[in-house]
């Protein structure tokens, strides 16, 4: 990573984990609440370890997306929501099905070092813009469990000391509804309502055991934000030809800017943080070649590229969100044990039992004049075995599809990632 050009750049994120386990009627009980005491623990990692992590997160981020991508949709989604709540599964996770989760998120450190390298990295992105009114980005962990159920003291004390998660009982069985109604609220109130009834009805029901949250919300401003008087009517340009009308904000501004084989590419720092927005707007015709080479080289010869420069840019504004079942995906992509009676969750519980029936994840992100917004959820559905399973100036147009990442610059984390091909969609 290109450290010095890093720091010149700012941009958002937001993004909510969500994992909701289940299992058999017929487990073992324990009397009483069942907690951890275990305060979170402030951990320290070096920059290489943090390095190995973020690279393998971004690895994860570019490879989903390939998987994600459709012919002729908006994307949008968070590979640090779905990374982080995958990381608290797999915290239980043993045998082949944690050699499988590893090699297809790219957990290239042993769990040891895993989990308080995350630890590491979410506290600095918690840090960010404390005390700023023009920069807020939240992040917070929770665990739901069923009221007398009995799990792995060691797997909840992890969670608690390295995600913050504590455990709060609920009722799954008895009152679903409310027990989602609790969840969906809490979700709420930590994305500023951006992510609403998550927890489906029918999602909770007596199988259900244990509902692992991860809320990340982002709302930042630009540093030079766009001006709403100068905001008009100007074509957009679809992937067939045909064209939408869209509100276009302009603006010439000093930017880290750099052009590669068939591509442009500009980063936007937020106010308060160093957090910025990256757009890379695709050569007219060749949006299919360079998406298909998004990757973590594709950033990396950007960074190196980067340097200041006047630019007359014009970005659409944009609202949008995403949803989609990522259960085939990750099975396909390497890791369908987990998805099957070949499971080994026996880290939460003692005893397999366990596998991932569904992975949903929503995403929402709003752009404007002002700056960005952004939320996202995963829910992660374990069930019992026994169910199915400066100088010169130059002008960049979004005024056709592109691709855009939120990161964090300092640790070169991609918070989130997507692209626009309808503004009107």
């Amino acid at each position: 990573m290109n450290k010095g050009s890093i720091k010149h750049v700012l941009w958002l994120v937001a993004g909510l984990g969500l994992l909701i386990l289940a299992v058999g009627c017929d487990a073992s009980v324990a009397s009483g609440e069942v907690k951890s005491d275990k305060e979170r623990l402030e951990v320290t990692a070096t920059e290489e370890e943090t390095a190995e992590l973020v690279a393998g997160n971004s690895a994860f981020a570019f490879d989903l997306y390939q998987r994600l991508k459709g012919k002729d949709s908006n994307l949008f989604y968070s590979p640090y929501s779905i990374s982080m709540a995958l990381a608290m599964t797999y915290a239980g996770a043993r045998s082949g099905t944690e050699a499988e989760m590893a090699d297809t998120l790219h957990f290239e450190q042993p769990q040891p070092l895993l989990h308080p390298t995350f630890n590491a990295l979410d506290t600095t992105l918690n840090t960010y813009g404390q005390g700023d009114d023009d920069f807020q980005l939240n992040v917070a962990n929770a665990i739901w469990g069923q009221e007398g159920y009995e799990f792995l003291p060691e797997f909840l004390d992890l969670l608690a000391e390295q995600y913050g998660a504590g455990l709060r009982t609920l009722d799954f069985g008895e009152d679903p509804e409310g027990a989602a109604e609790i969840i969906n609220n809490w979700v709420s109130d930590k994305t500023e309502g951006k992510i609403e009834d998550l927890i489906s009805p029918g999602l909770l029901n007596s199988s259900v055991r244990l509902v692992l949250t991860n809320a990340i919300y982002f709302n930042g401003k630009w540093l030079f934000q766009f001006e709403e008087d100068v905001t008009h009517d100007e074509p957009f340009t679809l992937l067939d030809g045909s064209q939408e009308t869209v509100r276009m904000m302009s603006q010439t501004e000093p930017f880290l800017y750099t052009e590669g084989d068939g591509y442009q590419a500009v980063s936007l720092p937020y106010q308060g943080a160093p957090i910025s927005m990256l757009f890379i707007l695709p050569a007219e015709g060749r949006f299919t070649e360079i998406e298909e080479t998004f990757s973590t080289e594709l950033l990396d010869e950007i960074e190196r590229g980067f340097a200041t420069q006047m630019v007359e840019l014009s970005v659409p504004k944009f609202t949008f969100e995403s949803e989609f079942n990522l259960s085939e995906t990750l099975a396909e992509m390497g890791m369908p044990s987990a998805f099957s009676g070949e499971a080994d969750f026996s880290g939460m519980t003692g005893a397999r039992d366990l596998f991932i029936s569904d992975v949903v994840h929503k995403a929402f992100v709003a752009v404007d004049e002002e700056g960005t917004e952004a939320a996202a959820a995963t829910a992660v559905i374990m069930a019992e075995m026994a169910a199915a399973p400066i100088e010169d100036k130059v002008i960049m147009k979004l005024d056709r599809p592109f691709l855009f990442l939120i990161r964090d610059n300092e640790t070169g984390t991609v918070l989130f990632a997507g692209r626009l091909v309808n503004p009107d969609s």
